[in-house]
């Protein structure tokens, strides 16, 4: 009996113990602003008992007070704790993290699972970005993705290339989707330089912006995705306290870079001494200062205008934005609005836009939830002539130092050398209004609870008008005033409807699966009209003309009807298989080749889920990964297929004329593309990504030539092949992670070479004023005489023969007989090196980041370098090292003699081309966050403040304004006259309530 009584009362004491270990928990989710998260995760580590938080963010669990205790969501990066019985949990977005859902059209996927390559940048990234313009917020955050901004013109035009170029003649930017809405990206500009159509979307919006960068990951949108898709999402509202955001922000902005030009003294002494060396006397030199003094003391420098500053000036930028969002179990919403206005840094170019937003969603039942998002936007630009315009205002540059750029009354000046841009300023404008509206709506209906029905409705309004005056004082004007006003729609509308399969089947295998059809519509109509001879300058409309001397209009459209489907297959949580298609038709191609198919496949094994590697303390995750696809490019034009006839009238008689041969086996061109990569994790805080690829794109687009007898001089044929390849690599690391201090770094490096692997015409040149495609090449090399500098004994400009002996061997002596030399590929316009790094560090209440962004093996064409810096050829002003020119016999120098009218080395050549490697420190920010009791004091529930930089240092050897600024109205990777961007700081605010 004492035995047996003995082991009760163990037994009793032992489950005492067991029972006084288990404790109630009572807790709460956060995200980092202080705000609940309702649907959060909660479970004991390392065993099955669960929970979810409710509406209010807060949770109840049992555990054993030695357990762990792990909360997580969606999107964030897990926190673990020790159970207690009171916990809160702070959650952070999970950026670059396994876990982080990614885009991946009609659809989304954990990176984890990801066998493909996409990249992407979050809101955070965004918001740290102060411009105007939302592709600026990509710059250096993606491998792979190179974004220039043409120059610095508020409204400048944006390139982004993707992995390399994949086409010559046809489109070769990505294709962009918001929300799942195809965009028009249309470039509407009547002034000769291109605007950014998604100037309309403000960045407040906007939630992640994912770039499909692989054929496994783009071919689900099948021929429009051979150039990149970029995946667009907007903010939505969560369940729970509504949260009232409100940001301000005041900045100014200057030029990057001013070059330095010759003052009025020394003007006259280049000027001076090249008219002596040409004529023997300096009397041709000062009739032209006389000229251009217009009866002021030039010979004393009474007179000595910096035409540079009267370009450039401080710009200024305002940007306001507000957002609502909220909601519950069945209702979540999203509102918001932005404005921004912005001066730019060139005299008289200004921004000035409006926008707004309205997301809402709505759970009818159970099984179904439907939902709207609309967005409207307005942008007023006043902007300046293009880059190869006599008046617009950086060609001020060639004016004369001796020339005053205002009269005593202050008008200006018009007895100049050549137009003054001043009196274009002053009598003329050019106004572009853009008006947007984007709206969708959509249904999702349960038919299982693993199968889902999809039905979007999405609309898309680009309206631009344009307004351009010119009155009587304006340059060139010689009818008493012009106006030219034009208006143009584009919309298109997307119907699609899709099924979604997500299931998993047993333990080990999981499938989803996408399939559906879409219809996609756009419609473009154009009118303009031209009147002259205004009674005054204070008409300037149309109707104010006595005689509309011109006018215009015109209507297209195209269709795309697609089908598309997409399997994800996982097998143990190792093994990942993903297969897509889609089917193209479109009215853009010739009828016997209307329709496409674009298939893709890809797999992936996480080696770190087997075994051996599975517990392994040093590699937390590695995977491997590969995928091959065919992509389309169909921005060939709407009617590159059709034989067309055009209105040619004579003599009052209306008529018909032949003026394109048809081809109805033309086609979109194709894109095959390759890719191999490894992803891996050390320590769970280092995680690595490279990748290799390969992008085959044939059945390029040219005008190939044909027989007078035909009718027409060329026809559309889908001929040539270009081959892109590369490496990237993407390292994530999470340096220091502790309660106060958190450092993260992001680096990305690229290479890219896109060389021609056959051509029309036998493989023949295809030849432009400066660059050639040429077999076995860069896609669009420079072509160029080759400068070989000045000889010492007479100053005269050399230039290398380059032409071939008769034994073959290329002839490198040179010559100063221009006529002589022959072109040679010098560059190439495309950088073959890209990388970026940011670093993001919190500590305590203070947030500090900052990107580098850096380019090599580009070069750029200064096409205005053969009046600019000649030594003094014509009365243009020089760059200040045409001082350093040659003058006497032994004189070792890069700058032939100066000669007036003498053509001394003025012929295009690789003197004007010059490398734009550079490093630039694109953004810095660094914010505080006021403390929550004092925050909480003031009813509100966050205040941070920050300031902010783009473009604050760059490193370069490049001669001209800005590594990255080329020419808006024509040509590859030249510089004419052309602006560089502007270097921005601003103070701001952001508080939450």
């Amino acid at each position: 009996m004492n035995y047996n009584y003995c082991l009760t009362l163990l037994f009793l004491l032992l489950a005492q113990i067991t029972v006084s270990q288990e404790i109630t928990i009572n807790g709460k989710v956060l995200d980092k602003g202080g705000l609940p998260i309702p649907g959060a995760n909660i479970i004991v580590k390392s065993t099955k008992v669960n929970a979810q938080t409710d509406f209010d963010g807060k949770f109840t669990i049992k555990a054993n007070a030695k357990q762990i205790i792990v909360a997580s969501y969606v999107g964030m990066s897990p926190v673990e704790m020790p159970a207690s019985s009171s916990m809160t949990f702070k959650l952070s977005e999970a950026a670059n993290e396994l876990e982080s859902i990614v885009v991946v059209g009609y659809g989304t996927l954990s990176k984890r699972k990801l066998t493909g390559n996409i990249a992407r940048v979050t809101s955070e990234d965004i918001k740290q970005i102060p411009v105007a313009n939302v592709q600026n917020a990509l710059v250096g955050k993606l491998a792979g993705v190179q974004v220039t901004q043409t120059n610095g013109k508020v409204e400048g035009g944006i390139n982004i290339r993707v992995r390399g170029a994949a086409s010559i003649s046809a489109g070769t930017q990505p294709l962009y989707v918001l929300d799942g809405i195809p965009l028009v990206t249309s470039n509407e500009s009547g002034n000769g330089a291109p605007t950014n159509p998604l100037l309309t979307l403000s960045p407040n919006e906007i939630e992640s912006i994912d770039v499909l960068k692989d054929a496994s990951s783009a071919a689900i949108y099948g021929a429009r995705g051979a150039n990149g898709v970029v995946l667009i999402t907007t903010k939505r509202g969560k369940a729970g306290k509504a949260v009232f955001s409100l940001n301000f922000s005041q900045g100014v902005s200057e030029a990057t870079n001013k070059r330095k030009w010759l003052n009025a003294s020394q003007y006259v002494e280049l000027f001076t001494e090249a008219s002596i060396n040409t004529f023997g006397t300096a009397e041709e030199a000062e009739g032209t200062f006389e000229f251009l003094a217009q009866g002021t003391d030039w010979r004393n420098g009474a007179v000595d205008t910096n035409w540079q500053d009267t370009v450039f000036r401080t710009g200024h930028n305002t940007d306001a934005d507000f957002s609502v969002s909220g909601g519950d179990e069945k209702t979540k919403y999203f509102f918001s609005g932005a404005y921004n206005n912005t001066e730019g840094i060139i005299n008289s170019n200004a921004l000035e836009r409006i926008t707004a937003r309205t997301n809402v969603s709505h759970k009818v039942s159970d099984r179904f939830t439907t939902g709207m998002n609309l967005s409207f936007s307005r942008s007023k630009i006043n902007r300046v002539d293009n880059d190869n315009s006599f008046t617009t205002p950086l060609q001020a540059i060639a004016q004369s130092p001796l020339s005053q750029d205002r009269l005593a009354d202050g008008t200006a000046n018009p007895n100049t050398l050549y137009a003054n841009y001043l009196l274009s300023i002053d009598n003329s404008f050019w106004k572009t209004l853009m008006r947007r509206v984007i709206g969708k709506v959509y249904g999702e209906y349960k038919i299982l609870p693993s199968l889902k029905l999809n039905s979007d409705f999405s609309y898309d309004l680009l309206s631009q008008t344009e307004d351009n005056w010119r009155g009587k004082n304006t340059p060139f004007m010689a009818t008493d005033g012009s106006v030219f006003a034009s208006s143009v729609n584009n919309e298109t509308y997307v119907y699609s409807n899709y099924l979604t399969f997500d299931k998993d089947l047993g333990e080990k295998h999981t499938i989803n699966a996408v399939a559906g059809m879409e219809f996609n519509k756009y419609n473009r109509r154009y009118q303009s009209a031209t009147s002259i001879y205004f009674p005054n300058d204070s008409f300037q409309t149309v109707d104010g003309g006595a005689e509309v001397s011109g006018g215009s209009g015109n209507e297209t459209d195209y269709t795309f009807v697609s089908q598309f489907g997409r399997v994800n297959y996982s097998y143990d949580n190792k093994y990942i298989f993903k297969a897509s298609i889609r089917r193209d038709g479109s009215s853009r191609f010739g009828k016997n080749n209307r329709f496409g198919v674009f298939p893709a496949f890809s797999a992936g094994w996480i080696i770190s889920e087997e075994s051996f590697l599975k517990d392994n303390g040093t590699i937390s995750f590695l995977k491997l990964k590969g995928s091959w696809g065919k992509l389309g490019n169909a921005e060939l034009g709407n009617f590159a297929s059709r034989q067309l006839y055009g209105s040619n009238p004579y003599n009052l008689k209306s008529g018909l004329s032949f003026s394109q041969a048809g081809n109805n086996n033309l086609t979109w061109e194709k894109s095959a593309q390759a890719d191999f990569g490894v992803e891996f994790g050390l320590f769970n805080r280092i995680s690595i990504e490279a990748d290799y690829y390969q992008k085959n794109t044939d059945g390029l687009l040219f005008s190939v030539p044909l027989a007078i007898s035909s009718g027409a001089s060329t026809i559309n044929q889908n001929i040539g092949k270009l081959e892109s390849s590369g490496f990237e690599l993407t390292l994530n690391s999470n340096i220091v992670d502790s309660q106060s201090l958190k450092w993260n770094t992001s680096f990305n490096i690229t290479t890219n070479n896109t060389v021609v692997k056959s051509m029309p015409n036998n493989n023949a040149d295809i030849v432009s004023n400066f660059t050639i495609n040429r077999v076995g090449e860069n896609v669009s090399s420079f072509y160029l005489i080759e400068y070989a500098g000045v000889d010492p004994a007479n100053g005269d400009a050399l230039f290398y023969k380059n032409t071939t002996n008769t034994d073959g061997t290329v002839d490198r002596t040179t010559t100063n007989d221009y006529s002589i030399a022959k072109r040679v590929i010098a560059g190439n316009p495309f950088p073959t090196l890209m990388t970026g790094m940011t670093n993001t560090i919190n500590y305590k209440g203070i947030d500090f980041s900052f990107t580098f962004q850096g380019e090599w093996g580009a070069s750029i064409y200064n096409s205005a370098g053969i009046y600019q810096s000649v030594a003094a050829d014509y009365f243009d002003n020089q760059t200040v090292d045409q001082l350093d020119r040659w003058q006497i016999p032994g004189d070792i120098t890069n700058v032939p003699q100066a000669r007036l009218y003498g053509s001394n080395g003025t012929g295009a050549s690789t003197r004007f081309l010059d490398k734009a490697d550079f490093i630039r420190l694109r953004n810095l920010t660094l914010g505080y966050s006021l403390n929550n009791k004092l925050t909480k004091d003031m009813g509100m529930s966050s205040v941070r403040l920050y300031l902010t930089g783009v473009n604050l240092l760059t490193f370069t050897k490049y001669s001209g304004y800005d590594p990255e600024a080329r020419r808006d109205d024509a040509g590859v990777g030249e510089e004419f006259y052309s602006a560089p961007p502007a270097k921005t700081i601003a103070l701001g605010v952001n508080i939450n309530f």
